[in-house]
């Protein structure tokens, strides 16, 4: 590999306690697989906050959050075979994986036995250092770990499904949703109001469960058979033992045996929000009816191929707010008080100016 790594504009941050600003990086000079892609969009995520302020802990700084990019692609290494300069292209959660274990033969690579290396925040086996995301000008990633984006889908409303669309999509595919099926989704967020979408297209009857009066409308409007406020007792109680499955993308805590009841003998529940405190479970709740309470990561590559491939099918998009990167800040305090009917995207065009 040769020694031409090329300075990036980005954005991001130096400390847990500061705001994110302007920074410049290094991107590698192209290996022969790897791909460069001239980053268009990008959404935010709320682990892309979390990661910001270190709340996980082991942030290392600098870091450029940002797992949900698309853009074009600008140049290809010798051997790239997948792609070809001028072709829309998307990077989600992942950029490499051991491609040797187990979880990696089977297409499971978001469970590498060796640790999958993110798109931000995983140590750069090229440059030394850490991985840098999707807030930035460009990104150059092997092409074994780039996405083909649908034409007939608008960019920026497409970012989102790198993460939120394939963290729903697995899923359900995994748990067979689909006609004859009645899903729940609790909680209609970024993730949640995918979730009703693709479950939607997927033939199910989607009942969508949520603390929120305000959120009734509009989870009809995203395709919501019916809509079950969880703070009304009778409401609940109705659907008790009537849900073959349910989606819980709330990162709050929250009472899960309550929707446990409204499972069917042998329904699941999956968590894919993630709470940082621990959720109590009531061995009732599962043991009287042969329930699962179980979590789901992403998806594999090839899974989120398949999951962006039925999106464009199906004319699948999350609905978003574009910013410009100046916004960013003000977006994660936003992000915080849940005010953003979906997503935030960022105008990466934004950064350059």
């Amino acid at each position: 590999m040769s020694n031409n790594n090329k300075n990036t504009r980005a954005f991001g941050s130096t400390a847990a306690e500061k705001l994110l600003e302007r920074l410049d990086i290094q991107r590698r000079a192209l290996t022969d697989h790897d791909v460069e892609i001239e980053i268009l969009y990008c959404g935010i995520c709320h682990s892309d906050l979390h990661s910001a302020r270190n709340e996980w802990q082991g942030t290392t700084y600098p870091i450029v959050p940002g797992h949900e990019i698309v853009g074009r692609i600008t140049k290809v290494g010798s051997a790239v075979s997948k792609f070809k300069v001028g072709e829309l292209a998307g990077v989600g959660c992942m950029v490499d994986s051991c491609r040797t274990c187990e979880h990696c033969h089977d297409g499971l690579e978001q469970y590498c036995e060796n640790g999958k290396t993110n798109t931000f925040n995983s140590p750069d086996k090229h440059l030394g250092g850490q991985t840098y995301g999707g807030y930035s000008e460009s990104i150059v990633v092997d092409e074994n770990f780039v996405l083909r984006i649908p034409e007939n889908l608008s960019l920026a409303a497409t970012a989102p499904l790198l993460c939120a669309g394939i963290t729903t999509y697995s899923p359900l595919k995994h748990w067979k949703v689909g006609p004859g099926k009645k899903v729940g989704v609790v909680g209609i967020g970024g993730l949640g109001h995918m979730a009703v979408k693709i479950a939607k297209a997927m033939g199910a009857y989607v009942v969508v469960l949520t603390t929120s009066a305000e959120k009734v409308a509009d989870a009809k409007r995203l395709g919501a058979d019916d809509v079950v406020l969880s703070t009304d007792a009778a409401q609940m109680k109705a659907h008790a033992n009537t849900l073959h499955f349910i989606l819980d993308a709330v990162s709050a805590q929250h009472n899960v045996n309550a929707y446990l009841s409204l499972l069917k003998v042998d329904g699941v529940l999956v968590l894919v929000g993630a709470p940082m405190e621990p959720l109590p479970i009531i061995s009732f709740s599962l043991i009287l009816g042969r329930k699962t309470f179980a979590g789901s990561l992403i998806g594999g590559i090839a899974e989120t191929q398949e999951m962006l491939d039925f999106c464009g099918k199906h004319n699948i998009t999350a609905d978003i707010e574009l910013i410009g990167i100046d916004q960013v800040n003000d977006a994660y305090e936003r992000l915080l008080k849940g005010d953003v009917r979906y997503r935030f995207v960022i105008d990466i065009a934004s950064l350059k100016q």
